[in-house]
Parts: C-alpha cells; sequence; structure tokens
C-alpha cells in the first residue's frame, strides 16, 4: 500500500517545502485538491523543486473546465514531473457547477465519460500526430494547428483517476480509468457492495480487469497518543461526517448501512445548526467509517481494514483535527502501513 501526503492548504509558497518533508518521510506521492486554491499550481511548483515521488489532483473538478485545458496542465506536469502525474478528476454537484463556476450542469455521468475521451483525443493528437477531431454530445474539439501543439513527450501515458460515491462513476471507472478515489466518506461494506461490483462491471464491459483499476482514498481515523486525544479527534470526525451525512449525493453510503439521519441533517444544515449537527452521529458511524485506533497501532489498524481494498491511502483528519505528529512517529506510522 502507498502512503501519500495530501497537501493541508494547496499554498503555492508552502507546496515545495511539504512536498520535501513528505518525501523524506517517506511517503510515495502528493496531491492536491481543487479546494480553496487552484489544484494544478501547487504541483507544478513542488515538482519543479522535488523529484521522485507522485503527484496528482484528488480532485480538480472537471466540468469547471475546458478538456482542452486539462489535457495540457496534465501533458506539462506528466513531462515536470518524470511521468509521475495523476490526473484526478471528479463532477463536484449542481451548486457548485452551476452557482460558483458558473458552468453548465448536464448528465455528469456521461459528461465525465466524454471529457475523459476529449482530454484522451487531444493527448493522441500531441503524441502521435492523429488528425484532431473528437466530436461528442458535450465537447466538440477539431483544431489543433501547430503553433498550440506542444509535441510529444517522454511519459505520454498520464494515468487519470476519477473520484464518485455511487454506482456510475465506479462502472465508469471500471470501463476507461486508471484509478477511483474513493471518497472518505465511505465504509469498506460500502466498497466492497456497491464500489467495487460496479468497477467490475464497467471493466468486464470494456474487457478489462478490475485489477487495471487503482484504488485510492483519504481515509478517516481516529486516533491520539491518549485517550483525550482521540476524544478529540472523534468529535472532529463527527463534525466532519455530518457535514458530508447532510448532503444527498452522499446518501447512498447511509442507505447501505440502513442509517437514516440523512434528512435530519439536511434539515439542520439548511438552518446553519453546523455545530449541533455533530451530535447527531453516533459512536458506532465514527467506528464504521474512521479507523479507530491509539497512534502506535494505527497502522497496523489501516493495513487490516484495507487489505486488498486500497492501494493508496492518505489520512484525512489528523492536522484537521490538531494532532501533529513528529518526524518519527510520521515515519513509523507510514513504515507500518506498507
Amino acid at each position: 500500500m502507498k502512503v501519500d501526503h495530501y497537501l493541508a492548504s494547496g499554498s503555492i509558497r508552502e507546496a515545495a517545502n511539504a512536498a520535501a518533508r513528505a518525501k523524506a518521510l517517506g511517503h510515495d506521492g502528493v496531491f492536491s485538491a481543487d479546494a480553496g486554491h487552484e489544484p494544478f499550481l501547487p504541483l507544478s511548483a513542488a515538482a519543479h523543486h522535488v523529484q521522485g515521488i507522485d503527484y496528482g489532483t484528488a480532485i480538480a473538478v472537471a466540468f469547471a473546465r475546458s478538456p482542452m485545458v486539462v489535457a495540457m496542465t496534465a501533458w506539462d506536469l506528466a513531462e515536470l514531473t518524470g511521468g509521475r502525474f495523476y490526473l484526478g478528476l471528479g463532477t463536484q454537484i449542481r451548486a457548485h457547477i452551476t452557482r460558483r463556476f458558473s458552468m453548465p450542469w448536464e448528465s455528469p455521468g456521461p459528461k465525465m465519460g466524454e471529457f475523459i475521451q476529449a482530454v484522451r483525443a487531444v493527448w493522441d493528437t500531441w503524441q502521435n500526430g492523429t488528425a484532431l477531431n473528437f466530436r461528442g454530445d458535450y465537447y466538440s474539439l477539431t483544431l489543433m494547428s501547430p503553433f498550440f501543439d506542444p509535441g510529444p513527450i517522454n511519459h505520454p501515458h498520464v494515468p487519470i483517476y476519477i473520484a464518485g460515491v455511487g454506482p456510475y462513476m465506479s462502472r465508469l471507472a471500471g470501463e476507461m480509468c486508471d484509478g477511483f478515489h474513493a471518497h472518505p466518506f465511505h465504509t469498506v461494506r460500502y466498497l466492497r457492495e456497491v464500489v467495487m461490483p460496479n468497477i467490475e462491471l464497467g471493466a468486464g464491459k470494456a474487457g478489462r480487469s478490475v485489477d487495471d483499476v487503482e484504488m485510492a482514498s483519504v481515509v478517516f481515523v481516529v486516533t491520539g497518543r491518549d485517550q483525550d486525544q482521540m476524544d478529540r479527534m472523534r468529535w472532529y470526525v463527527k463534525q466532519q461526517l455530518s457535514f458530508y451525512a447532510s448532503t444527498p449525493s452522499y446518501r447512498p453510503v447511509l442507505e447501505v448501512h440502513g442509517w437514516d439521519f440523512g434528512p435530519t441533517l439536511t434539515a439542520m444544515s439548511k438552518r446553519g445548526e453546523w455545530k449541533e449537527m455533530a451530535e447527531v452521529i453516533p459512536d458506532e458511524v465514527v467506528d464504521e467509517v474512521a479507523i479507530v485506533a491509539p497512534l502506535d497501532e494505527l497502522g497496523s489498524a489501516l493495513k487490516r481494514r484495507y487489505d486488498g481494498i486500497l492501494d493508496r491511502v492518505g489520512f484525512y483528519s489528523l492536522s484537521g483535527a490538531g494532532l501533529d505528529l513528529s518526524d518519527d512517529e510520521w515515519v513509523g506510522l507510514i513504515e507500518s502501513c506498507k
């Protein structure tokens, strides 16, 4: 299992130092999110200074961008990293696409599949000189003059991962992607009963194997050096879980377990009762979603839970909950996960 570092802020100024420390501690990769900062820029800054580890977006919002722009950015990062860039894409939800990005919202599953095909068509043009003639229901790319063609690179295969929760995106990952970013709001039962079977269905449709799809996720943990630290982290995790569970898009995870608090949390979020929402999350839900273990047992607990399921893992809640690990603690934790 590979252990990745996820940039906490995405700040361009901090990215290179964060990547250097991550590599020194034994992390396998550095990933950025499309949150408070543009996700590609910090990776460019980091990779310019720190080589020999993987870089990726987890994730970049596809529908906020043109396939041509994403293709070019990923192409440049693949060249900069020596072929160690992973393009992670996600759909986001309607409100963010239409109201935050002022872009159209159209059949997100089929549109994501077409987005991936369009990006790969552009790469094929640049690497092999194939005439660009991509015509789909949502995207049409038919012009590539020499002035705008960056030409071939030494590592033209750029792995594409997509993020998802439900069956459609899981099947799409199996059909045409190199990897799948499982949302941190998941359980092993949900992965086994919903995500993996649908990845297998998609892979079978395309004559592929489920083993062709690498599984990655950032996982919730409740840990600490003593019970007081673990109690504080449990409360922090409850706050995060209540936010995700309030969003209907993540309702399928609740349904698998028969958890019925989703509508309650949705109503509370609309009333702005964010602090109170954590009280709705039972301890048994935390135990299902998060890995609960003292710090010196966390790595072995993670391996027991995700062995044979996840290929890459990151930690969601350590820094957010205020638990700062020493370098020695990080080294020990990373080594115990592998």
